[in-house]
């Protein structure tokens, strides 16, 4: 039994996992489909980048067995975090694996520091209280458009993605809670710190923590929405493990969507006469382990087709932007989408919908890099295009 960082690895169960990798290669496969599921392995080859390679890298880290040099930057942190490897691994700590390549990330940036480019997610940040860089938006004007008040029994967690890239989501989630007669406010938003998370940068992750709960409490409403996989995930999981519980329920809007549906306050009008799939975001899906309920909005959309990817639901192929990717390895993240588009063309799908403003960024950005000719479009985009009654 390796000697073990109790900081990082604290958990008992944690340290177990450790002993229990015989790298029997179960990771590198979708269970029982033997489909390739892991983008590090698949791009790179080697060992260390897949799951059981990084297992044994933090063993030799902590060991001593290997030296904290530049050359193990790539192995650590060309990881999309996406969690595939959890969904095909059968040994006891299966549902560690990303944890454990977290906390790998962790000494690495205490040690060498994080990937190239990854340390300006924490930089700008600190500039401007998000990753982009952009000049802040307390979201007053946004207040002001959509006639909120100060206090309200929902906070919208607008998220910086959508906030400052993907505003089409963000604007047509606003809209569908004007017109459901939801009773929600915004906040003066710091990033939820999802990317520093993941990448192993937590030197501003409590604070930004803090400052939400605290923008939100002043708000006295005791639940939150987004249209963020990667927000919902971090504020409903990693929320408590930084800062401890809270009172919050915490929802994503597909899951408010649905729950309108089945107490028939909203009812579906007009027709969506396309080919639809969709993509399950990582953080929704696997980390969250949300696949049906999505697409069982789509399913009650009038003239929607739902088709299935080859991959799909817990074996999805990741779309690549997460994980700290998209702005560490830019040119490798298109390429792992490209495999998602090249998916749904054999499927004959017009659009691609999602329900992640990061993978709609990502799988755009491949859609034009590659020439495809897709719609990519979130759920919110399409719940925006079609007539709703909205029922008492």
């Amino acid at each position: 039994m390796v000697e073990i960082d109790k900081s990082l690895f604290g958990n008992e169960f944690l340290e177990m996992a450790f002993d229990h990798c015989i790298k029997c290669s179960t990771c590198k496969y979708s269970y029982k489909e033997f489909e390739p599921c892991c983008p590090s392995g698949e791009k790179f080859l080697f060992e260390s980048y897949w799951a059981s390679g990084r297992i044994r890298t933090i063993i030799g880290l902590i060991n001593g067995d290997l030296e904290w040099t530049e050359d193990v930057l790539n192995p650590i942190f060309a990881c999309t975090t996406c969690g595939a490897c959890m969904d095909s691994c059968n040994a006891p700590h299966a549902d560690y694996i990303v944890d454990m390549i977290e906390a790998l990330r962790e000494l690495a940036v205490k040690h060498i520091g994080p990937a190239k480019n990854q340390q300006f997610l924490v930089s700008r940040c600190e500039e401007s209280c998000n990753p982009y860089g952009e000049p802040n938006s307390d979201n007053q004007e946004l207040k002001k458009i959509y006639n909120l008040s100060d206090k309200a029994e929902w906070v919208y967690f607008i998220g910086c993605t959508s906030n400052y890239r993907q505003q089409k989501i963000r604007d047509s989630t606003l809209k569908f809670l004007k017109k459901a007669n939801i009773d929600f406010t915004l906040i003066d938003e710091h990033c939820c710190t999802s990317p520093m998370i993941r990448t192993g940068q937590l030197s501003i992750v409590k604070d930004y923590m803090n400052y939400n709960a605290k923008q939100i409490v002043n708000t006295e409403a005791k639940k939150i929405i987004t249209s963020c996989a990667g927000c919902y995930r971090t504020l409903k999981k990693d929320l408590s493990r930084f800062i401890g519980e809270q009172e919050f329920e915490i929802y994503h809007i597909a899951e408010l969507i649905k729950e309108l549906l089945d107490k028939k306050k909203i009812k579906f009008k007009s027709e969506y006469n396309k080919t639809v799939t969709y993509h399950d975001p990582c953080h929704l899906g696997r980390h969250m382990g949300i696949y049906e309920l999505p697409r069982e909005i789509y399913k009650k959309i009038p003239g929607l087709n739902l088709v299935e990817m080859k991959r799909n639901r817990n074996f999805a192929w990741c779309c690549g932007a997460g994980g700290g990717v998209k702005i560490g390895f830019p040119e490798w993240s298109i390429e792992i989408s490209h495999e998602r588009l090249k998916e749904a063309k054999e499927i004959n799908a017009n659009v691609i919908s999602s329900t992640c403003p990061f993978c709609k960024t990502n799988l755009n950005d491949a859609n034009i890099n590659f020439g495809f000719n897709f719609e990519i479009l979130d759920l919110t985009e399409i719940i925006d295009q079609i007539e709703i009654e909205f029922l008492e």
